[in-house]
């Protein structure tokens, strides 16, 4: 795993570690897909996408860790969440891990939705 700990406020999830086997929250290890909001950590157990539009409110941005290496979300899903308004930047897990700490020591809302880099 590597270790990419910011400076970040206790009360406010931060990504400690990620890799194959899982990631690192706050503390807590999970071995599954996730999403990281600012205050809680929610299993991502069946990939779907409805989980976007519930956590829209959260974040102005979610970042989407697609695993090893970035994959595009379907065009069709794109357009969908765009319509409902859920802005989605699609990266490899590594930097939306990375970019979500980034913007949590800088006080934005932003949310991560991280599948295994494996």
């Amino acid at each position: 795993m590597s270790d990419i700990t910011p400076m970040i406020t206790s009360d406010r999830m931060v990504i400690q570690a990620y890799g194959a086997d899982g990631f690192k929250i706050s503390g807590q290890k999970y071995e599954t897909a996730v999403i990281v909001l600012p205050d809680r950590v929610l299993a991502w157990d069946g990939i779907t996408f409805d989980i976007f539009q519930t956590i829209k409110a959260a974040c102005d941005v979610i970042l989407m860790g697609t695993g090893k290496t970035m994959t595009l979300l379907p065009k069709d899903k794109r357009l969908e969440l765009k319509a409902q308004g859920v802005f989605i930047e699609t990266m490899d897990t590594g930097a939306a891990c990375r970019t979500y700490n980034a913007l949590m020591a800088d006080g934005r809302r932003i949310a991560a939705a991280l599948i295994k880099p494996v």
